[in-house]
C-alpha cells in the first residue's frame, strides 16, 4: 500500500484514489491540439499507480511513446462533499508535486474509438507522487509554482494562476460528484511542454520554494 508522507510531521496517510484534471492550463491543451473543456476534465487513477517520486521512474516495454505531465498535487486531510470553494482548501493538508504518465499512442488510439482513457492514465507505476508539504507553508495558492528539468534542461514552468479552474473552484467542482475522502490525493492539471521519457532521463522536479525532487528514468 503506498502512503503519501506528510513532510515534518510523522504522519502517514493511506492513498485513497486519485483524482486527475485534465487540459487546466490553456497552452497544454492547444499543445495536443486538444479542445478546452468547458468545465473541468476529471478522471482517476487508482491507488495501484501510485509509487514513491524518489524512486527510479520504471518505463512500461512495448507500449509505445511514455510522456511526462507534472502537476501540482493536493494531499486530502478531511471529508469533502458538495463543498463551496470558500470551505473546499480547509480540506488540504499537504501540496506536493505529481507526474501524470502517459502512455500517449494508447491515449491516442482511445479517443479515436471513443474509449475511456484508463489503459493509457492508470497502469500500475503511472502516477509517481512526491512527499507532501503542510498547507500552513502556502502562502498565496495562485502563486503556487511547479518546474520540471530534464538532463538539465527546464521542460516545464506553471503557475497556479495560469489553471482555467483555481485550486479552490477545481475542489469544490469535484466534491459535486466524487466525494474526496482523507488520503485522497487531487493532481491539478499540466502546464505546457509535455513530451516523450526516455531511459537514462534524470529529473528535476521542483514546487518553487516550497519542495525538490530528483529522480531518474529506467
Amino acid at each position: 500500500m503506498f502512503n503519501s508522507r506528510l513532510l515534518g510531521t510523522n504522519s502517514l496517510w493511506p492513498l485513497g484514489k486519485i483524482v486527475c484534471v485534465g487540459r487546466n492550463y490553456a497552452e497544454h491543451a492547444a499543445e495536443l491540439n486538444n479542445p478546452v473543456p468547458e468545465q473541468p476534465l476529471l478522471f482517476i487513477k487508482p491507488a495501484t499507480s501510485a509509487v514513491a517520486m524518489q524512486a527510479p521512474v520504471r518505463l512500461p516495454t512495448n507500449v509505445g511513446d511514455v510522456h511526462y505531465e507534472t502537476e501540482i498535487a493536493l494531499l486530502i486531510g478531511q471529508t469533502l462533499s458538495k463543498v463551496k470553494p470558500a470551505k473546499a482548501l480547509a480540506g488540504v493538508v499537504g501540496v506536493g508535486l505529481a507526474l501524470d504518465l502517459t502512455l500517449r499512442d494508447l491515449q491516442s488510439e482511445l479517443k479515436k474509438l471513443g474509449h475511456p482513457w484508463e489503459r493509457a492514465k492508470a497502469w500500475d507505476g503511472a502516477c509517481p507522487l512526491s512527499d507532501f508539504v503542510d498547507v500552513a507553508a502556502v502562502n498565496d495558492w495562485q502563486a503556487l509554482e511547479l518546474s520540471l528539468k530534464i538532463n538539465g534542461i527546464e521542460k516545464q514552468r506553471g503557475q497556479a494562476k495560469q489553471m482555467l479552474t483555481p485550486i479552490a473552484e477545481l475542489l469544490s467542482h469535484i466534491s459535486q460528484t466524487f466525494t474526496l475522502l482523507a488520503g485522497d490525493v487531487v493532481i491539478t492539471g499540466t502546464p505546457a511542454g509535455v513530451g516523450k521519457l526516455a531511459v537514462g532521463d534524470q529529473l528535476e522536479l521542483a514546487l518553487t520554494g516550497l519542495l525538490q525532487v530528483e529522480t531518474r528514468v529506467i
